[in-house]
């Protein structure tokens, strides 16, 4: 069983940055891809960004060229730079784990950014 617990949500104004942070605890961390997510209020969750073992990267067209995520395997953590925030961006803000799908889950970390 894996943990991961979020850090790093708030508020902020429209046009500023926030760093997510999330611990894992697995001593296995950097075999795992690690994702995160967001779930908006009355909508799906998806996924914002996502990084391999390989430390390859993938976003979502929304977060391309706004968010950066990166991981510190000897920390067992994975970062998401939120720069230029929206109010679109406004959501629960998960943590994820896995190897070929994400199987673990963090507890959501609140983002809110106001106009």
């Amino acid at each position: 069983q894996v943990q991961l617990v979020e850090s790093g949500g708030g508020l902020v104004p429209s046009g500023g940055s926030l760093r997510l942070s999330c611990a894992a605890s697995t001593r296995a961390f950097n075999l795992y891809t690690m994702g995160w997510h967001r779930q908006a209020p009355g909508k799906q969750r998806e996924l914002v960004a996502s990084i391999t073992s390989g430390s390859t990267t993938n976003y979502a067209d929304s977060a391309k060229g706004r968010f950066t995520i990166s991981r510190d395997n000897a920390r067992r953590t994975v970062y998401l730079q939120m720069n230029n925030l929206k109010p679109e961006d406004t959501a629960v803000y998960y943590c994820a784990a896995g190897i070929q799908r994400f199987d673990y889950w963090g507890q959501g970390t609140q983002v809110t950014v106001s106009s």
